[in-house]
């Protein structure tokens, strides 16, 4: 797998080189994806621009890296403006697959799934808060 890697606080960027995601690139894939997780990267961003084709097991490596993602209440974005592409990926029916024209944009999302994150967070810290306040009060 030809590609580069961009690490941010927040984010991993990896860029691939190759024209097609699948066979040895998809498990090569998988394996540098468990190892940003496993440095505490739940956001990956993953510019696909030169890909044209994805096989049957590049879709089910994305399907885990997804859903690996997810679970970590983190994202996974394609980056691609390959209209064949995504509609093939869209086809491939990976649950909150999320597939943007620009890394610039992808940054973004990645952002604002921080902040919403956030939010969550807080509003579930306000609920306990606001539950032992009621109590107080009676």
């Amino acid at each position: 797998m030809n590609y580069t890697i961009e690490r941010n606080e927040q984010y991993a960027l990896i860029r691939l080189a190759d024209s097609e995601f699948g066979g040895d690139i998809s498990t090569d894939f998988e394996t540098l994806s468990r190892t940003l997780f496993r440095s505490g990267y739940s956001n990956i961003i993953v510019d696909i621009a030169p890909v044209q084709a994805v096989d049957q097991a590049g879709i089910t490596i994305i399907r885990k890296i997804n859903r690996q993602c997810s679970n970590e209440l983190g994202l996974l974005v394609l980056v691609t403006k390959n209209d064949e592409l995504i509609e093939f990926l869209d086809k491939a029916n990976i649950s909150d697959l999320t597939i943007l024209p620009t890394v610039e944009e992808a940054v973004d999302a990645v952002f604002m799934n921080e902040l919403e994150n956030d939010f969550r967070s807080e509003d579930d810290d306000e609920y306990d808060a606001g539950g032992s306040i009621s109590r107080d009060a009676e």
